[in-house]
């Protein structure tokens, strides 16, 4: 299946690596089908796109919270990775959206609401975490 993405242009969509949101993410609940684009030239793959199949104008930045923040280790309840299905822990990707305004320096990503994904049956989840010390606009660019 191709589809025509605002960002990319015309992408070939494997569907045997779509993403599938049963919740939709926080304030688009009614995409549900994603994938993950990676930048080819990016060998670290450090950012990559969360590409919405369902709205093809909609393509966010994410990234590894441990790239931003290695002792990121958030208590999540079992209860709200439940959509996910059955869930061992080699299985689990999280990833973080980012926020690039028109100053680079002044990127941030969202560490308050972390996406987890299934790695085996590719069902995904947005959360928010219950946890003051993860903020919604965490700084990339520490200014020391």
């Amino acid at each position: 299946m191709k589809i025509l993405t605002k960002i990319f242009g015309e992408i070939e969509v494997n569907e045997e690596k779509v993403l599938n949101f049963k919740e939709g993410i926080i304030g688009f609940p009614d995409l549900n089908k994603f994938m993950l684009i990676h930048d080819a030239d990016d060998e670290k793959k450090t950012v990559s796109w969360l590409q919405s199949i369902d709205e093809p104008a909609f393509a966010m930045p994410v990234v590894d919270p441990l790239a931003v923040d290695p002792t990121y280790n958030p208590i999540v309840e079992d209860e709200l990775l439940k959509p996910l299905g059955d869930l061992v822990e080699e299985d689990i990707i999280v990833l973080v959206t980012m926020t690039v305004p028109a100053d680079v320096k002044k990127a941030t990503v969202n560490l308050k609401a972390p996406i987890v994904v299934n790695s085996k049956n590719l069902n995904a989840c947005q959360i928010i975490l219950d946890d003051d010390k993860y903020l919604v606009k965490h700084p990339i660019n520490s200014e020391e």
